[in-house]
């Protein structure tokens, strides 16, 4: 492999497609690396925007719209065989109104136009590629087209005549896809009807869901597999409500399936998006900040639970990670890291055995191919991906050799040409990791994760902020505003946890702030929901208002789980009704398709067995109560610090017990029922767990 010394992730991939001699468009304005990964293609792109909708309309030109993100493999082929081609640019510009979206950017316009392609049957996925009418509206799409037909595919050029044909002399047929593909997806805001979701339909789901976990493997049957943070998290509730070890025993095996297998990072830490092989081998190489907040997250409470060394050693190395490789000079966080790099997928991660024999010696280079899987003939089209899936056995003195073995061939893979970073900040994704990042750092007392998530939690909160609303994503000073719903779900969810882990006034009201901001500009008040878009936000075909889950949680069972700890936390119970009734509003939905209302389901376990922690007083005793509770798993506990009974709203079912206490106590509250006092922190779990099971 040819190398090139170079000690930071580029900010342009190095998939960046050749530029045309001569020529430009016009995304070289714009501050998306995906986006500016096209500023130099023939083809005519223009961003989303009211001009280039207007210009549609003049010229009364169908438009292509074309959405992906700098990560994403297939979008680089797809500008590779097509966008940097002359000849089939000359097609596009000739017929269409060319539209490019960063998914990431506008995830309201992708979900949009997912929703389309869904409808017209097919699964989706990126690059995404819609015909619109000039008024916005879809008509037909697709994902990846090849330049020539294969893959049972037609070529993209015959596509592009085809659809220009259907517009211009068969209108008919257009308007006829058009007001179907409109009809289903205005559906999606209506209400739902009625359902009842309780304790024994959460049960029931756990045991069909738990069905769907490979045995062997971990993860969800079949390939590829994804870590399904949500599921996993769902499941692992199944087994705090029911004690039944079956549904830990099917989080623990995915776990140590993804820690050890290629789909995680053995040199530089964190994880990739997907494994496109059952055993998790394989990964698709991009890292997204999303997926490892929610995997560090997950790592730590089941660290908690079982003592395994090997959880808490991926939460550190993931972190150091974040660190290194994906924090900004601002202390956020960057969106991803591709999965090419000299046009080739993978190749900045993975080995020749006689590389790692050069490298590291003889002695020390077998040595450290035995433990990870490298052989002469490779087990990834002829190169090896690290992996410790069938590893010999190890002692504490084998892990500290290949510790310093590591480390030497990760100084070695600093000098390849490196990933494109992706270094836009979005304030959703930053959310989820400010939260992981302070949830982790109570339960494995590390408070200089909790300094990063505040750093980046003070970076958002005034940086891509204007009064009490949010933006989007910010680049180079430049904010993309306003925001979405999963902005300020991601990110009151972040303030709640930073304030349950540090007692630290202004996160709740910061959070309060934004819960007001969300249901002035966000409601959906017939449908009972948040749309994903504000009021004021430019007009899109329709107001997206999806509830189902992507490789993030949905913004509504975000919001549902915050409403529920705001009602703890501020002391004002309208807070439970506003999340009683967002859950009633899709709960319909949830019982028709569980699987993609996963993260619903974990904020229904929250409403129903969630205990609330009070603790009183003040000073070291009060301290160590507060220690105590906050070490209990972050899943279903919301931790409030009381002053004194005043502190307490009047209805508070702790307030009559607490008046007059001498000394530091604490209390756990389940419903409306509260344990009796509890002075030592030893007894907290047990108090916890009596009250449970009362």
């Amino acid at each position: 492999m040819s190398t090139q010394p170079s000690t930071q992730p580029s900010t342009q991939p190095s998939t960046q497609p050749h530029p045309a001699a001569g020529r430009g468009n016009r995304l070289a304005e714009e501050t998306s690396p995906y986006l500016l990964q096209h500023k130099d293609n023939p083809v005519d792109w223009r961003a989303w925007g009211p001009e280039v909708l207007a210009e549609a309309k003049r010229s009364n030109k169908p438009i292509l719209l074309s959405v992906g993100y700098a990560a994403c493999h297939w979008c680089h082929v797809m500008a590779h065989e097509s966008f940097e081609d002359e000849a089939t640019a000359r097609v596009m510009n000739e017929l269409f109104v060319n539209i490019k979206v960063d998914r990431e950017e506008r995830p309201d316009i992708d979900q949009i136009y997912m929703a389309a392609l869904h409808h017209l049957g097919e699964h989706g996925g990126w690059p995404l590629t819609m015909f619109l009418t000039p008024d916005g509206e879809p008509i037909w799409g697709g994902t990846y087209f090849p330049k020539t037909t294969r893959y049972g595919k037609p070529a993209f050029v015959d596509v592009l005549r085809e659809i220009a044909r259907l517009f211009r002399d068969e209108p008919a047929k257009i308007e006829r896809n058009r007001a179907a593909l409109m009809e289903r997806l205005a559906t999606a805001a209506r209400p739902a009807g009625t359902a009842t979701i309780g304790t024994a339909e959460l049960d029931n789901a756990a045991r069909q869901l738990g069905g769907l976990i490979d045995p062997v493997n971990g993860g969800t049957r079949g390939a590829p597999k994804f870590p399904q943070a949500a599921l996993f998290e769902f499941l692992w509730r199944a087994g705090l409500r029911t004690g039944e070890n079956r549904y830990f025993a099917a989080v623990e095996i995915t776990l140590d399936h993804i820690c050890e297998g290629g789909i995680y990072d053995h040199l530089g830490g964190g994880f990739a998006r997907y494994a496109v092989d059952e055993h998790w081998l394989v990964p698709h190489f991009e890292k997204m900040l999303y997926d490892n907040a929610q995997l560090l997250e997950l790592l730590a409470i089941a660290y908690q639970r079982t003592g395994k060394d090997l959880y808490r050693r991926r939460a550190y190395e993931t972190v150091a990670w974040l660190t290194r490789e994906m924090t900004t000079e601002e202390g956020a966080f960057s969106a991803s890291l591709d999965a090419d790099s000299e046009g080739e997928e993978g190749k900045f991660y993975v080995w020749s055995y006689e590389e790692v024999i050069r490298q590291l010696g003889i002695e020390d280079g077998e040595f450290f191919a035995r433990h990870y899987d490298v052989t002469p003939a490779g087990n990834f089209e002829g190169h090896n991906i690290l992996n410790r899936l069938k590893p010999p056995p190890r002692t504490d003195a084998d892990e500290a050799r290949l510790t310093g073995l590591r480390d030497k061939l990760l100084s070695v893979r600093a000098a390849r040409v490196r990933p494109g970073l992706d270094d836009k900040v979005l304030a959703d994704w930053n959310g989820l990791m400010i939260a992981a990042l302070a949830n982790a750092a109570t339960i494995l007392d590390e408070p200089a994760w909790l300094g990063m998530a505040r750093r980046a939690f003070d970076f958002v909160a005034s940086a891509m902020s204007r009064g009490d609303r949010l933006g989007h994503s910010w680049r180079q000073s430049k904010l993309k505003f306003p925001g979405l719903a999963s902005d300020f779900a991601a990110m009151i969810r972040a303030a709640l946890a930073l304030h349950e882990a540090t007692g630290t006034r202004s996160y709740l009201d910061r959070a309060l702030e934004w819960q007001q901001a969300l249901d002035r500009d966000y409601a959906n008040r017939e449908g009972g929901t948040y749309y994903l878009t504000a009021a004021d936000a430019e007009g899109l075909v329709i107001r997206p208002a999806a509830t189902t889950d992507e490789a993030t949680p949905n913004h509504n069972a975000v919001a549902a789980q915050n409403l529920i700890r705001l009602a703890v936390l501020a002391g004002d119970d309208s807070w439970h009704d506003k999340a009683d009734a967002l859950i009633a509003a899709i709960a319909p939905r949830v019982t028709e398709n569980l699987y993609m209302h996963m993260a619903m389901l974990n904020a229904i376990d929250l409403r129903l067995r969630g205990a609330e922690i009070v603790v009183t007083g003040e000073g070291a005793a009060a301290d160590a109560l507060l220690a105590a509770a906050r070490r209990q798993p972050p899943l279903d506990r919301v931790v409030l610090h009381a002053s004194s009974a005043a502190a307490l709203p009047a209805s508070h079912p702790a307030r009559a017990k607490l008046a007059g206490a001498p000394e530091p106590q604490a209390f756990v509250c389940i419903g409306e029922a509260c344990s009796l006092p509890v002075t030592d922190p030893a007894s907290l779990g047990a108090a916890i767990e009596a009250m449970r099971g009362s």
